[in-house]
């Protein structure tokens, strides 16, 4: 059967639960919780399954989830009980993350598995919005330890066969990522996101080549540690973006939120 290569994805997964609960102020969370919502439709893909690369996760080496239904995990605190009863019952998809190791291996590249590591909220919050339905297999990707930019842009070219399996590549995290500044509360958006964001639109469109040479040196960019003190929330953009290495990129929403530019960016589509 022919298989469209499906496109690579980097999503903002917002604060915590955000999307499942009362914020102050209200709305602050719509347009992006609109998009998320419809991001399926907008795209026009139907994935035979998942793998979510999450800023939340990070190993000694690269390890994938293998259950054949995987828990959640619920690594925020502070919020509504109700947050915590959330449901996303998707199932795993064991030769999906087989296949992944296999071509890790083949690569070089160090990996691992867990049989019992959930799926944090990086995977399930949005997904929740996206896949409703939670019908779709879903295998969860770490970062490694020591968030070695050149790491992951090469992890993500190995996978990049998975594309034309039916399995979209996502990465979630955050464009901007500074929790000093989300929690002063301010609503003034901060200049070093705005320019950070400018970065990475232009860094998104260029050519492949230069996109992966950017991506390598992305702490030299303007704004870049105030928009990310540390790298992880930006990190899965770089598995994605090797994952689509071989395709145009660009912007595919962008939101301004708690004093910052949020923005998601597509490969392939």
């Amino acid at each position: 059967m022919n298989q469209q290569r499906l496109p690579t994805i980097f999503l903002p997964h917002g604060a915590g639960p955000c999307f499942f609960m009362d914020w102050q102020p209200a709305g602050t969370w719509t347009r992006m919780r609109n998009w998320l919502t419809g991001l399926t439709a907008e795209l026009g893909v139907q994935p035979r399954a998942l793998l979510v690369v999450s800023a939340h996760w990070q190993e000694p080496v690269f390890t994938l989830t293998r259950q054949a239904w995987p828990e959640l995990l619920f690594d925020y605190y502070g919020f509504p009980d109700s947050t915590y009863q959330l449901t996303w019952p998707a199932p795993g998809n064991p030769d999906l993350a087989a296949d992944a190791r296999r071509r890790l291996e083949e690569a070089g590249i160090l990996n691992a598995d867990s049989a019992t590591r959930g799926l944090d909220h990086g995977v399930f919050i949005p997904m929740k919005l996206s896949f409703p339905d939670a019908d779709v297999p879903v295998v969860q990707l770490s970062l490694r330890e020591g968030l070695d930019p050149q790491q992951h842009l090469a992890m993500g070219q190995t996978l990049a066969g998975l594309r034309d399996q039916g399995v979209l590549i996502i990465g979630s995290g955050m464009s901007y990522h500074n929790m000093a500044r989300f929690r002063s509360g301010t609503d003034a958006v901060d200049p070093a996101s705005r320019q950070f964001d400018d970065w990475l639109n232009d860094t998104v469109t260029a050519t492949p080549e230069e996109r992966a040479r950017r991506l390598i040196a992305w702490a030299d960019a303007p704004g870049a540690r105030i928009a990310h003190p540390q790298e992880e929330h930006l990190l899965p953009l770089h598995v994605v973006a090797g994952a689509g290495a071989d395709c145009p990129g660009r912007c595919l929403f962008s939101d301004t939120v708690m004093g910052s530019v949020q923005s998601a960016f597509v490969f392939g589509n």
